[in-house]
């Protein structure tokens, strides 16, 4: 059995994200799977791991994570020295500029992404009405990020320089959900933003990681 043990769902925003950076790494795991349908996620055994009761928790010996992006910086940095440098540690400039754009990602893109994946998809999932105030609201915001992010990858073929980094990585998981929406026109009219997505979710990693949960 792998060392290494995830709690969560596979095509889970966070928990693949998670995945991506293990298997990007070459770390073998564990993927310990979750019925957040039948509250599996707000046990007692769970919650002494995830006092939140979210998704994903990481296991390494001893030691228990939870928040995908300090999971994916953990790994990231434990095995620093092999698979793909996620944290560009060996060069200070480019290190710096992968902590920039991982902010970026989690304080900038994240929320106005995530809000249109809930609206556009998540809610008629469950047979909710989209609430489409909110959807022009979030889109002029994430519109406002990637004119940004536009400008950047005219000048850069990833966030951080021209290496693969954490910055780019972070960012899959629910850019692969809003592309399955009306709102993937707000990557698809910006040249440089569409090249980067389809370049780094097409990496082996993540599409391994969908292969695994379609399986």
């Amino acid at each position: 059995m792998a060392a290494v043990k995830v709690y969560g769902m596979a095509l889970s925003s966070c928990t693949s994200r998670v995945l991506t950076c293990l298997i990007e790494k070459g770390v073998e795991y564990e993927l310990i799977p979750l019925n957040l349908a039948v509250g599996e996620h707000k046990q007692p055994g769970y919650l002494a791991k995830q006092p939140f009761g979210q998704i994903p928790v990481l296991e390494d010996g001893d030691l228990t994570l939870f928040e995908s992006r300090a999971i994916a910086k953990y790994v990231a940095y434990k095995y620093k020295d092999q698979g793909t440098d996620l944290l560009r540690h060996e060069n200070a400039k480019e290190s710096a500029l992968v902590v920039v754009w991982t902010e970026v990602e989690s304080q900038q893109y994240n929320p106005p992404i995530s809000s249109l994946v809930y609206e556009l998809l998540i809610k008629g999932m469950y047979g909710m009405t989209t609430d489409q105030a909110v959807v022009d609201a979030q889109s002029e915001k994430l519109g406002k990020v990637l004119d940004v992010y536009e400008a950047r990858l005219t000048e850069n073929k990833y966030l951080a320089g021209n290496s693969y980094s954490l910055a780019d990585q972070n960012h899959i998981p629910y850019t692969y959900f809003l592309m399955k929406t009306p709102a993937a026109s707000l990557i698809n009219s910006r040249p440089h933003v569409k090249a980067w997505w389809e370049d780094i979710s097409s990496r082996p990693s993540f599409q391994k990681v969908l292969a695994n949960a379609n399986a």
